[in-house]
């Protein structure tokens, strides 16, 4: 089952906390072999040819975020074991409640909801000539599935919460940064030309804004993920939970 968590409670114990034991909290993290040693990094990606074409309607702009999931799916279906086709639910038009935090978000999004994508379309992205945001937008809710069918979501989540604060945050950091990176592979993929991935970097998703959220890393690190990501058009170039301090912060 695909799970999308937005944020780890700080304090207190998570429903399935006791998964494991003997976690080291940062610097970085050992003991969780789901995270720091998944299969998903020894597994290739398989190149697809994914032509997309973002009109100024809402039709066109739904068939683009269409035929993209499809692409994903075809592209990392062989890449996760017992891997579980993904589709698309889009929103009605007034329906701005977000699945995964509560709240209402006012413009255009997507987000992991259960198994599938949902949607929400407004004029944000349907008059948007360029495709940068909605394709971030689904590229990083994939990244949630690949995080969510590969066990990696769930090993997160399960993490002991009775760390320090800097220690909490720096795992949320890893997690978030390793979608990032996911990113970058997707687009590798697809044969997605990007020579500037500031855009991404600089930019935030809708639960960033709506939670002033602290876990996404510096500018410089996103760049960095994203980059690996995109180069090497692998997932085992995204093993943020071995990487450096300085590479999380």
């Amino acid at each position: 089952m695909i799970r999308m968590v937005i944020l780890r409670p700080l304090t207190g114990f998570a429903t399935a906390m006791l998964f494991f034991s003997g976690v080291a909290y940062a610097d970085p993290v050992t003991g969780v072999p789901e995270l720091t040693h998944n299969q998903i990094y020894k597994a290739k990606v398989a190149g697809a040819s994914c032509a997309l074409t973002k009109g100024t309607s809402a039709s066109s702009t739904k068939k683009y975020v269409t035929d993209l999931v499809g692409c994903l799916n075809k592209a990392w279906k062989l890449a996760i074991k017992d891997f579980q086709q993904v589709k698309v639910t889009f929103k009605e038009a007034d329906d701005k409640r977000s699945c995964t935090t509560g709240l209402d978000v006012n413009g255009s999004f997507s987000e992991i909801c259960a198994t599938e994508i949902h949607v929400r379309l407004a004029k944000d992205w349907i008059k948007a000539k360029s495709d940068v945001a909605v394709f971030t937008s689904i590229a990083h809710a994939w990244s949630s599935v690949v995080t969510g069918q590969t066990g990696i979501g769930e090993a997160w989540w399960s993490m002991q919460n009775d760390a320090s604060e800097s220690q909490m945050n720096q795992q949320n950091r890893r997690y978030y940064l390793q979608l990032d990176c996911f990113v970058g592979v997707s687009a590798k993929a697809l044969r997605r030309a990007v020579k500037d991935w500031k855009p991404t970097a600089r930019g935030k998703l809708f639960w960033e804004y709506a939670l002033k959220n602290k876990y996404s890393g510096k500018t410089a690190n996103r760049l960095y993920w994203l980059e690996q990501g995109y180069a090497s058009g692998k997932p085992g170039a995204c093993n943020t939970w071995k990487a450096a301090d300085s590479k999380v912060a």
